[in-house]
């Protein structure tokens, strides 16, 4: 690549193949760290039928940041391109060091209020500060004047806050409990709650110190081969002089406000005889003020301006939700807890950076949910001494788990922003009258997702698919263990567990191959407990193949 020479290097290897996809090479041999400070205390006071609490805290994070230096990706169009080595694009990156600290202050009064035997509140104020991060080198920057007239932006120096701190975040709580019936056996409760809950914009901040004007410089050629000299890496410098088109440069508005969820429910809980309870709830939750990163360029309205990274206004989302629940406490040996949870997000964009804003089903738009979980301690038999030592002391616990399928968001075209180099995908166009599925037993799970449903945009066009609308497989599996104590004396005891984990071996298929126009579109390409970021220990991982493990305990 040509960066060999320099100690903390990061070359990165892009290869994209035009219809099959990309592959990335990176070599990752740094680390940064964090300090964190907090602090926390809290005081109550009793005061007749009141029990009041105050309480703050307060919490400081310094987190050094080192990046790579140099940096340096080729992009290639295709196979031939690879090897007669022409890159059609050659990005150099240089990156400076910095060390944003964060500091981020909360205080809340809160009083629980027996307003009668039946009858509770809960009632609370919470006040939260925070301030924009300072750094103690390399301070991110910032604009000065509007984006609706980009003639008038310019940069702030080096130093000026990222915006003014907000002190009005002021978040008050509800809640209230009240025993409707009380016969015994036959409880009736009604429990609603509702409240502000703030957010920081500590990632919004960070934007500035992840390689933005003054800390970041990019250089783009194009129709150059490997390996570069270290004359051309070395013209990276990053700058905070006109143009600023060495790096992008967020625009962050002067008075930024902290984003904010209203979350409120209403749940009734009914006894049915004296171990065992019912349980319906809604909850709703309403995100605004949401922080959502876009790209512009507007070399054209201001030659001093390149890319600008802003925040819009308006970022939403929605989230509702039906829970059932029914749960017996321990009694004759049996405890049983099950549930199931209806429910429907709705946002513009699950990350922080969203290409194109498109209001749609959540990543995690997770619609059906069903969990169970049994222990039965099993009688002990009497009579013949034989018998009632191979036959007591066992017991059983079993889990089963079954969900539907989380969104799968349908990739079209690969392309290049030229302003930023940034490669991402496109979304795709439906076609009209073919099935989104096709069933069968020669698909993985017995299903594909039909490539003929859809087929790719012209040109830099977004697609008019509707975001997350196709579904990823389900989650069925059931787990089962069995237990059996020794009884050596008093106080001292061996327990044997057997546990069989998806004891049904049930298949669970999870990543799918999500890019149209590639060779197992449509086709499930993993099994649910190999496609997790970071899998541990993948045969006791959800949706793995039925496995088993043995467990000798000695408790005294």
């Amino acid at each position: 690549m040509g960066v060999g020479s320099y100690p903390n290097a990061l070359p990165v290897f892009f290869d994209y193949v035009s219809g099959v996809g990309y592959a990335s090479l990176t070599t990752l041999n740094r680390s940064t760290h964090q300090h964190q400070w907090n602090l926390v205390d809290t005081i109550s006071k009793t005061f007749g039928q009141h029990l009041l609490k105050f309480g703050f805290d307060y919490r400081r994070i310094a987190s050094p940041l080192f990046p790579y230096d140099p940096q340096l990706s080729g992009y290639f169009y295709n196979q031939e391109a690879l090897e007669t080595n022409v890159t059609y694009l050659l990005l150099t990156a240089a990156h400076l060091p910095s060390e944003p600290v964060f500091n981020d202050s909360a205080a809340f009064v809160q009083d629980e209020w027996h307003v009668t035997r039946r009858l509770s509140l809960s009632l609370g104020l919470r006040w939260d500060v925070d301030p924009p991060p300072s750094s103690k080198q390399n301070d991110a920057l910032n604009i000065t004047g509007c984006l609706c007239d980009p003639a008038t932006l310019g940069v702030a120096p080096r130093g000026t806050p990222l915006w003014k701190t907000s002190y009005f975040n002021f978040a008050p709580r509800l809640g209230a409990a009240w025993e409707v019936r009380t016969t015994p056996g036959w409880e009736t409760v009604l429990r609603a709650g509702g409240g502000v809950f703030f957010d920081t914009d500590n990632e919004a901040a960070g934007w500035g110190f992840s390689g933005g004007l003054g800390d970041a410089a990019t250089a783009r050629y194009s129709n150059l081969s490997l390996p570069v000299t270290t004359a051309l890496v070395n013209s990276v410098v990053p700058s905070t002089t006109p143009p600023y088109t060495s790096g992008s440069i967020n625009a962050l508005p002067q008075h930024l406000q902290l984003p904010y969820t209203l979350q409120w429910n209403v749940s009734v809980q009914q006894a049915l005889g004296k171990a065992q309870a019912f349980t319906v709830t809604y909850v709703g939750a309403a995100g605004r003020r949401l922080i959502l990163m876009q790209t512009l360029n507007i070399s054209s309205l201001n030659p001093n301006f390149g890319t600008i990274d802003y925040v819009p206004p308006g970022i939403t989302s929605d989230y509702d939700a039906l829970q059932l629940q029914f749960q017996r406490r321990l009694s004759r040996g049996l405890q049983i807890l099950g549930s199931y949870t209806w429910s429907h997000s709705i946002d513009y964009g699950s990350s922080a950076v969203e290409v194109p804003l498109q209001r749609g089903n959540s990543d995690f738009d997770l619609r059906q949910n069903f969990q169970a979980g049994v222990s039965w301690n099993l009688p002990n038999v009497q009579g013949n001494p034989i018998v009632k030592h191979a036959f007591s002391h066992w017991g059983l616990d079993g889990r089963l788990m079954a969900r539907t399928g989380f969104p799968l968001e349908i990739s079209g075209n690969f392309l290049t922003d030229p302003a930023t180099g940034s490669n991402y995908y496109s979304g795709v166009n439906v076609n009209p009258g073919v099935p989104i599925y096709l069933y069968g037993a020669q698909y993985p799970g017995g299903r594909e997702i039909n490539s003929a449903a859809f087929s790719l945009p012209t040109g830099n066009n977004s697609g008019d698919a509707a975001r997350n609308f196709v579904r990823g497989f389900g989650e069925n599996q059931i787990n089962l263990a069995v237990t059996r104590e020794f009884i050596v004396r008093e106080g001292l005891r061996f327990q044997f567990r057997a546990e069989a984990f998806n004891i049904l071996n049930h298949p669970n298929f999870g990543n799918i191959n999500a890019t149209l126009n590639t060779a197992t579109f449509g086709q499930a390409t993993a099994t649910l407990n190999t496609s997790f970021s970071n899998p541990l220990a993948q045969q006791y991982e959800q949706g793995g193949p039925r496995s088993m493990q043995f467990a000798l305990k000695l408790l005294f």
